[in-house]
């Protein structure tokens, strides 16, 4: 029961990772960009879509249940892995807001995000057939960081469509850019949060069974 709709959804989701990163090797920019955005939103419709087929359709498999996850997992990583190559170098700030929009330090929420999904998947490979529930809130932050992530890939299509038609127009869309981007900065943050707090609660619930205090 490996090849139903729900699993071919799970894995296109799962090439388009990787696609993401490609399309700025293979294509000049703003091309790229729109070809990332598109793949992203894309990749983003199908965890929702393949997941409600599986239930509609009764198509529910051990391979998508093992596959879902991880394809989730790869198109975050690898998005976070492309905004970060794509942004300025981090220079001095002036304040503590400022950290947080600069696009320069778009690395540290997104390895917020990379560091709590790597520990934990490590966290249920360790608890093995014990599963840990995904709570709401959990699925929360899959959707804000989906957010965070299409809005960083949708600053350089946007842009290119007011692209200035004149020299005195160059430092307002500059402007216009770094709005876009600072936008999606504090979301970013907000999804980070989200996503480390979640990680603490299934650290927390996992936490009797890390001390052998429960059988396994």
């Amino acid at each position: 029961m490996i090849w139903t709709l729900p699993n071919i959804l799970t894995i296109g989701r799962l090439l388009a990772a990787p696609g993401v990163a490609l399309v700025f090797l293979a294509f000049d920019r703003p091309l790229a960009g729109w070809l990332a955005l598109i793949l992203f939103v894309a990749a983003g419709l199908t965890d929702f879509l393949d997941g409600w087929l599986a239930r509609r359709f009764d198509q529910i498999s051990a391979f998508g249940k093992m596959l879902d996850p991880i394809a989730d997992k790869a198109m975050v990583i690898v998005a976070l892995m492309v905004i970060v190559a794509q942004q300025p170098r981090a220079v001095p700030i002036a304040d503590a807001w400022s950290f947080f929009v600069a696009p320069g330090y778009v690395a540290i929420p997104a390895l917020i995000i990379v560091m709590r999904e790597l520990l934990v998947s490590g966290l249920r490979e360790f608890l093995g057939d014990i599963k840990l529930p995904v709570t709401r809130l959990a699925k929360w932050k899959t959707t804000l960081q989906m957010i965070a992530i299409g809005a960083f890939f949708a600053v350089e299509p946007l842009t290119a469509t007011i692209a200035p038609s004149a020299s005195s127009d160059i430092a307002a869309h500059a402007d216009t850019r770094l709005s876009l981007t600072q936008s999606a900065m504090i979301l970013l943050w907000i999804a980070a949060i989200l996503t480390a707090f979640t990680g603490w609660h299934y650290f927390v619930k996992a936490l009797p069974y890390l001390r052998g205090e429960e059988d396994r």
